[in-house]
């Protein structure tokens, strides 16, 4: 195939050459030979992500221009951190899946380990009343969000073969995605817990493991969601201000009423690209957790239902995908992609509609954050590339087919006795 080549061309007897157009969007020339789900998946993320791009130009204008002096302060950031994504999209799409997942387990541990770091004095940076990321010189990155694409890929793999792996490897395996659900919980961040969580529940659900331990699983988790809200004030008060948010509408309520303004304000057609009212200094945090309600306010009710269809179109592809696989490797790294590419963006608009209690979940390819963008665009491509491998039965590892093949050369042939002759009884004829 045209991909196993991984970007490399040969010149005579020169050094292999990186093909760099090919990390372009339109310079790729091998797409023409990927299923058609895969191309569909491929313009539909590009759609997505030039979309999001030129929503966030619109809402982070006035923020930057208030706290750097830039209006293109949060845009500029965020197209370095597209270029890291992207090229991580590409490399996604080509490798194939069993080669992105020997990248998985070192991947895992890392981002496990700097989960628990931020809990350390001096390591986490805390915002808002939540410690989540790690300092690196001007730049954050938030760990739980870059362990998304690898706990996609680990939890594939245990699930799918968790029928020949050993009781001491499921719980080793079990034990390591409690210790990441637990980690990003006690930071706090209930909300990227619960998607995680119900990600790894589906991803379960669809490889057929016993119905009985999943639903006292789905329990736990609730009991560990209330508990949580329970200990924690600031979640306890964000609860009360959605069932009631007009009760302290200058205090707790503040933002999502003015979320649920910014949206009643957008009416049919919306008030214009770049004519928010509420994005000047009424909302706050516009550009991340609440760019929906200024997406929504700009383009009207048309635009919310542009948008609704783009994600029901990349959602029935997806499970398309899932549907034709083959391998049940593929198959759940497809459901998991799906899976947490559109329940983060339905959670994202649900608290800007007044649905759900407001959350620090971001809008995937339209908030700002380096590390939800890199995670957005590092699941995007593993999707497309489980598209390209829908088609194609589970493999044989090479090293086994020859062992078999031994194994038939040394078995013994046995030498075929030869038979007497029957002789006919002229009695019974």
């Amino acid at each position: 195939m045209p991909d196993e080549k991984l970007l490399l061309s040969w010149h005579g007897a020169g050094e292999p050459i990186v093909n760099w157009w090919r990390f372009l969007p339109l310079g790729d020339r091998a797409v023409k030979d990927w299923t058609l789900e895969a191309r569909l998946l491929h313009w539909l993320t590009l759609v997505w992500l030039g979309l999001g791009l030129v929503v966030l130009f619109s809402a982070s204008f006035p923020v930057g221009l208030a706290e750097a002096g830039n209006g293109l302060y949060f845009f500029n950031r965020q197209l370095i951190w597209l270029v890291l994504g992207w090229v991580g999209f590409q490399l996604f799409i080509r490798l194939p899946l069993r080669r992105s997942l020997q990248m998985a387990i070192p991947g895992f541990f890392l981002c496990l380990l700097l989960i628990w770091a931020t809990r350390l004095p001096g390591v986490g940076s805390t915002m808002m009343g939540a410690t989540r990321w790690i300092s690196i010189g001007p730049f954050q990155i938030q760990p739980s969000e870059l362990m998304k694409p690898f706990l996609v890929l680990q939890a594939a793999w245990v699930f799918s073969a968790w029928r020949r792996l050993h009781f001491k490897a499921r719980c080793f395996w079990l034990s390591a995605f409690a210790l990441t659900l637990l980690g990003i919980l006690i930071q706090p961040n209930l909300s990227t817990t619960a998607l995680c969580g119900m990600s790894l529940w589906l991803m379960a659900l669809g490889a057929d493991l016993p119905l009985m331990p999943l639903i006292l699983t789905a329990l736990s988790g609730v009991c560990l969601a209330v508990l949580s809200i329970s200990i924690n004030d600031y979640q306890q008060r964000r609860v009360m201000s959605f069932l009631d948010p007009w009760a302290d509408a200058m205090g707790d309520g503040y933002q999502l009423v003015q979320s649920l303004l910014a949206v009643a304000s957008g009416g049919m057609f919306g008030s214009g690209y770049g004519l928010s009212q509420q994005k000047l200094a009424y909302l706050p945090i516009q550009h991340t957790d609440f760019i929906f309600a200024i997406y929504a306010e700009e383009m009207g009710l048309v635009g919310c239902l542009f948008l609704l269809a783009l994600l029901a179109t990349y959602g029935w592809l997806g499970m398309r995908v899932v549907h034709q696989c083959r391998d049940p490797f593929v198959q759940l790294i497809a459901l998991g992609a799906t899976v947490i590419m559109l329940l983060q963006a339905l959670i994202n608009m649900g608290v800007a509609l007044g649905l759900l209690p407001t959350t620090g979940l971001p809008f995937p390819l339209f908030s700002y954050g380096g590390s939800s963008i890199m995670a957005s665009m590092a699941i995007a491509g593993l999707l497309i590339r489980s598209a390209r491998e829908a088609h194609q039965a589970t493999i044989v590892p090479l090293p086994t087919a020859r062992a078999q093949l031994s194994r038939r050369r040394a078995a013994p042939v046995t030498p075929l006795r030869p038979q007497p002759l029957r002789r006919y009884n002229r009695r019974k004829l």
